[in-house]
């Protein structure tokens, strides 16, 4: 069940103010083809997405996305399973549409995305508001996502989640150079929210760790609430770079708490050419029922065990590089074209989460898991 996203870039202040501002405008009309990839902990995955806009009569913008992932995991969770290295493909399908009046924008559309375990689709509506002189921008969304989670080579396991999403924006510009934003996200889950695949380990004798463990299906909450808010700030430079800085911060009723710092810093070099570097750091707690091993089996459909490691207590630093070339203009019907090259590094560190393929340490003291990962995004971009 992988999960990638496409991040679009602009250029200079316009890089840093597309990720803060919704002003009421209708988006470019463009093309943009991308083939992405990512390589890490055992995990591959790639493929391509187009995304298309059309404009029409200057108040209507209709977009649509095709995207793919093509995996292919030998992940610590496969492994340590016992199960083999096993390869799926992911396809999404968008559309939508933006409807533009006077100073507001009314946005709604549908994604849907496929593969041979797991179906979901979801479908959102927002509004974004000019006000004050066009200085502030205040914008609401909602979503509604319905899931279904199946199990490979069992025909009769078929689960549902059922996902709520609430956002609140303000974006405010504080000067001729600096621009301000402010997000605030709510996100409610229900149903079958644990990966049917893993199991979470416990001691076969809680006073004597030498016989060993054993291996059971993991048991999670039906319910998930979090909520996560971000600010950011833009500051265009006066030799037309851009300085981006942003801080997020997660909770969660399940215990976990989350903190984000991100730099961006984007420079541009002639008419043409637009490097950017970024530096993120992501740190995260544990939840209250997660253990890397626990000293007995759960009791009850609600004495609840997980041992994702995406639950624990851990870290990641990403260093980033991007490089933009704009295209000379050869034709009247291209108002102009881009060809970008992204590469992200990423470290991974897990505070209490242990490699259980290192087989050589006593139980409960193996070593504590790492890896590392290379995300790379290639795109071409057309705007018409």
């Amino acid at each position: 069940m992988a999960v990638t996203k496409l991040i679009t870039r602009c250029a200079a202040l316009a890089l840093a103010a597309c990720q803060l501002s919704y002003a009421v405008v209708l988006p470019e009309e463009r093309v943009d083809a991308l083939y992405h990839s990512y390589d890490g902990g055992g995990v591959t995955i790639d493929g391509p997405s187009v995304l298309v806009r059309k404009n029409f009569a200057e108040t209507v913008s209709i977009s649509a996305n095709y995207y793919v992932d093509n995996v292919s995991s030998a992940s610590i969770d496969v492994t340590t399973s016992g199960a083999s290295k096993y390869t799926e493909e992911r396809t999404e399908y968008s559309v939508g549409a933006t409807y533009l009046v006077d100073k507001s924008l009314l946005s709604a559309g549908i994604t849907r995305s496929d593969e041979n375990d797991y179906q979901a689709e979801t479908s959102y509506f927002s509004i974004s508001q000019d006000m004050f002189g066009d200085l502030t921008n205040i914008s609401f969304g909602y979503a509604r996502g319905n899931d279904i989670v199946g199990q490979n080579g069992n025909d009769d396991f078929e689960e549902n989640i059922d996902r709520q999403n609430y956002r609140f924006g303000l974006s405010q510009i504080l000067t001729k150079n600096l621009i301000m934003g402010f997000n605030y996200e709510n996100i409610s889950d229900e149903g079958f929210l644990n990966n049917p695949y893993r199991n979470y380990r416990f001691l076969i004798n809680p006073l004597d760790a030498s016989q060993g463990y054993q291996l059971s299906q993991e048991v999670y909450p039906s319910t998930r609430t979090s909520d996560a808010a971000s600010l950011r700030l833009a500051y265009y430079l006066p030799y037309r770079a851009a300085i981006k800085a942003e801080y997020r911060f997660f909770t969660d009723d399940w215990g976990i708490e989350a903190k984000t710092y991100q730099l961006n810093y984007t420079h541009p070099i002639g008419e043409h050419w637009v490097f950017d570097i970024k530096y993120r750091t992501y740190e995260q707690t544990q939840a209250d029922f997660y253990s890397d091993l626990f000293l007995f089996a759960s009791q009850d459909e609600k004495d609840y065990r997980a041992r994702d490691k995406e639950l624990s207590d851990f870290e990641n630093t990403t260093i980033g590089l991007g490089i933009s070339y704009f295209l000379p203009s050869y034709s009247k019907h291209i108002a102009k074209s881009k060809i970008a090259l992204q590469w992200d590094y990423i470290e991974f560190d897990y505070n209490n989460f242990t490699n259980l393929d290192d087989d050589s340490a006593a139980i409960g003291e193996e070593e504590l898991y790492q890896f590392d990962a290379n995300v790379i995004k290639f795109y071409f971009s057309i705007w018409y």
